[in-house]
């Protein structure tokens, strides 16, 4: 079995840098792992497929078309060019605007695939528009977009919460400062690489000559701003969930597109459609052969196997900690958040009690760990999906976001699993 699941990274890895299609890697891995171990191809495809039919997953394909037609309608236009009055003169301006839009798009859905899909369109080619190279851009929106894991509400809390009896409300607000510091941190290190690259900084006379006009160009891009109040307020004032949002989005845009902005006619509207779907049925290929790969390592109780190890070497609570942030490093690399959360909240959760770890802190330790694996080679579900939606290729993203894994997600969970108070301090100012 162990010798079955490194021939199959080795694999994963090899095809991923020949730029293969993500699908056809991630099922070239499948096909070896089903021969070679006791898991059966069809027992995998009978589990796969209801997972499929998800009303959660819906909201994936849903921002894709909702980011799509954002695009096409004129509506990011008018948002980046609302930016632009503010930043377009300061090297690396747009890239924090990639980061902290990503997050907070991203937290609209709890999902990192979702904020990926409803600013990945947008995003990526108005920065390569301002001399960001392609790769760095996919990997920044890519990277950024993960936060919509750690800033409330997040799927993977919900999870935690359900499976161990903590207060979910609470699950949220602990990964609430953790997902802030690795956002500051993420516009530090694009500041670092913005220093590499030939941007197109707006003339300050040109800015100044907008500001100027501050007031017309706010109500030109109103409608375009009322976009995410509408979704945001939607969600947080609980009048529909994250998919009814995408969908409301992807509505929202059309008539904006052809009526207000009149960027896009009905023929436009149509390829629009028509390509967002393509892109769709080849994300959700994609995602169908990673959840079969998930629930191979599942099956073959990797995680288990790996936790039996790390926790039989110590009893201090410090190193245990190290161990543990290892082995959820670990875990992220070869399963989703959702199945990592599923899988090691229960089984490690006594564990860190007996060693005086809050529960909530836990919370905050395992987010932080599992956030980042969706980044992280073999697995890294949340990279692969970026590159298809960035257009780019393994090798062009790998560096820019080791970067970011480094520099930002790694001195923020050594701070999370060593500094109690940066995920306890907000649950209990409230009682928690």
């Amino acid at each position: 079995m162990i010798t079955s699941f490194f021939i199959g990274v080795a694999i994963l890895l090899v095809l991923l840098l020949a730029s293969l299609p993500i699908p056809f890697v991630f099922g070239a891995v499948v096909a070896f792992m089903t021969e070679t171990t006791t898991v059966g191809m069809k027992s995998l495809m009978l589990w796969a497929l209801p997972q499929m039919c998800s009303f959660v997953l819906l909201a994936s394909p849903m921002f894709i078309v909702a980011g799509t037609l954002m695009g096409g309608s004129g509506i990011a236009k008018r948002l980046l060019d609302f930016v632009d009055m503010f930043v377009g003169h300061i090297r690396g301006g747009l890239g924090i605007v990639a980061c902290v839009t990503c997050a907070v798009i991203g937290a609209i859905s709890g999902s990192g695939f979702t904020g990926v899909a409803a600013t990945g369109p947008m995003l990526i080619p108005r920065m390569q528009e301002m001399g960001y190279p392609k790769g760095y851009a996919t990997a920044l929106v890519t990277s950024a977009s993960i936060l919509g894991l750690l800033i409330p509400p997040s799927v993977i809390m919900v999870i935690y919460g359900w499976v161990t009896e903590t207060s979910i409300l609470a699950c949220f607000l602990s990964t609430l400062v953790p997902g802030l510091l690795i956002c500051f941190l993420m516009c530090v290190v694009n500041m670092y690489w913005c220093r590499k690259f030939d941007l197109k900084l707006a003339d300050k006379a040109v800015l100044l000559e907008k500001r100027k006009k501050i007031v017309p160009i706010t109500v030109h891009a109103a409608p375009a701003l009322l976009m995410p109040l509408i979704i945001l307020g939607g969600i947080y004032g609980g009048v529909f969930t994250a998919t009814e949002a995408a969908v409301v989005a992807a509505i929202y845009a059309i008539p904006v597109g052809l009526f207000i902005y009149k960027a896009m006619k009905l023929r436009k509207l149509y390829e629009l459609l028509h390509e967002s779907g393509i892109m769709v049925g080849s994300i959700m290929a994609m995602i169908f052969t990673g959840l079969m790969l998930g629930q191979i390592y599942a099956m073959l109780q990797v995680p288990q196997a790996v936790a039996t190890m790390v926790f039989s070497l110590t009893a201090n609570k410090y190193i245990l900690l190290l161990l543990l942030n290892i082995f959820l490093f670990f875990v992220g690399m070869v399963v989703s958040d959702t199945m990592g959360m599923l899988i090691c909240a229960p089984l490690l959760l006594p564990l860190v009690v007996s060693i005086g770890v809050d529960p909530i802190h836990f919370a905050a330790i395992m987010g932080v760990n599992l956030a980042m694996g969706g980044i992280t080679p073999p697995y890294a579900s949340i990279l692969y999906f970026g590159m298809k939606v960035g257009k780019a290729e393994f090798s062009e993203i790998i560096k820019p976001v080791l970067s970011f894994i480094i520099f930002a997600y790694l001195p923020v969970i050594v701070l999370t699993s060593l500094i109690p108070s940066l995920s306890l301090a907000i649950p209990r100012m409230l009682g928690y």
